[in-house]
């Protein structure tokens, strides 16, 4: 098995191949939720943190090409199997890999879920998730024009997958991203 580089390395990684600043704030959101559920699991909080942090790092670059191509380079680079098949799993249409260990499923729910976490925090008066609960998550989501590009479906079956309640997992990835709020915009004025 390879080693995990330290997270600056991951992170400066991430910060040579990604310019957009909603795309990575959206990675940090991944990698704080993905971190939280380590902690929860008692598992390798590094492994799952820099699985979120880097699951997208290619979009940018080579959007027809993500996340293939982000994962050969996590390869090349001497990243762990597990963490490049959990990049791979993500985005299973493109991929045929789907997720199925504990660390798999943890990114799949945790990437679209969080999209919408921070879509609702952003219409909010206070523009941030410190006053936000799953509730309120819950209700926009049943709005298809609020946040339409995520995917509603896949944010009910990837909590199931993982094995959370729906209600549950918004709330836990909220308290998540409100661990990092300030390094996403989303800690109010």
């Amino acid at each position: 098995m390879s080693q995990l580089p330290p997270r600056d390395e991951s992170l400066a990684l991430m910060h040579a191949h990604v310019q957009s600043e909603s795309l990575r704030r959206h990675m940090y959101s991944v990698e704080a939720a993905c971190r939280a559920y380590a902690r929860r699991w008692g598992e390798d909080e590094a492994l799952y943190g820099a699985a979120g942090l880097l699951h997208d790092y290619d979009y940018e670059e080579h959007p027809d090409e993500h996340p293939l191509h982000g994962a050969a380079e996590l390869r090349e680079r001497g990243y762990p199997d597990e963490l490049v098949r959990a990049v791979l799993s993500h985005y299973t249409v493109r991929t045929g890999v789907a997720p199925e260990s504990r660390l798999e499923r943890t990114l799949h729910a945790c990437d679209e879920i969080t999209g919408l976490v921070t879509a609702a925090a952003l219409v909010r008066p206070s523009r941030s998730v410190m006053d936000l609960e799953a509730k309120s998550v819950l209700k926009k989501m049943k709005d298809r024009a609020f946040a339409a590009g995520v995917d509603r479906e896949e944010v009910r079956r990837a909590a199931e997958e993982l094995g959370v309640d729906l209600a549950e997992h918004v709330q836990f990835v909220i308290e998540a991203m409100r661990a990092v709020a300030p390094e996403l915009g989303l800690a109010g004025s």
